[in-house]
């Protein structure tokens, strides 16, 4: 990113013109919530158009202007295995395939993360309910997986939640970003342990598995 606000300052100077160029950003919601991302690095920018929109919204946007005007390299784009390339990829001679996928290395995917979302922000759940509610609608999965994964999510969260304090401003299209630019003005400091939350779901996850015993 050091990069990219160097050549938005030079280009025009190299060119004779007056002004200077803005950088844009493209992280998106999801990478947000998650933290997958580095703050003061790529998370910084002069504007983020994606800023404030999911990756499955996002996907779904591209996918209907391919579609509408007949633009088809952006199903290209929309339908790529989303990956940070910062590991190279492997060349078999066939095919060239990426060994690093963002949700392999954020241990979670899009569409949960995306879900997370909806759910911390429009229904303000914390673990608990968050859990609760999964639990309906991830059925019939396993109560202990799904308190895995809102466990993971939420110890994510709170641990990169600050990114959020120096996020790049960003175009609200949706109601569930987590710019706290002036749009999400939660806390920004987490017991990260989520020790009473946890325990809860702990228990309720326990008396669940007890109760598909007694059955």
């Amino acid at each position: 990113m050091v990069i990219a606000y160097l050549f938005a300052q030079l280009l025009p100077l190299v060119r004779k013109k007056k002004g200077f160029l803005l950088v844009l950003g493209s992280a998106n919601v999801d990478e947000g919530l998650r933290g997958y991302m580095t703050k003061y690095d790529c998370s910084s920018a002069d504007l983020n158009p994606i800023g404030a929109i999911s990756k499955g919204d996002l996907k779904k946007m591209l996918l209907w202007v391919a579609d509408k005007y007949d633009y088809r390299v952006l199903e290209d784009v929309a339908n790529a295995t989303p990956t940070a390339e910062l590991v190279p990829i492997v060349n078999d001679g066939k095919s060239k395939d990426h060994t690093q996928t963002d949700e392999e290395d954020m241990g979670m995917t899009y569409e949960e993360l995306g879900q997370y979302g909806r759910l911390r922000k429009f229904y303000r759940c914390g673990p608990v309910s968050m859990f609760r509610k999964l639990c309906a609608v991830w059925y019939p999965m396993e109560p202990m997986l799904v308190a895995e994964k809102v466990k993971r999510f939420f110890k994510y969260y709170s641990i990169n939640r600050h990114k959020m304090c120096t996020i790049t401003p960003a175009y609200h299209a949706e109601g569930y970003s987590p710019d706290d630019n002036r749009f999400d003005l939660r806390q920004f400091l987490y017991n990260t342990r989520w020790t009473r939350q946890f325990n809860v779901i702990d228990n309720e996850v326990n008396a669940m598995e007890n109760d598909e015993k007694v059955k």
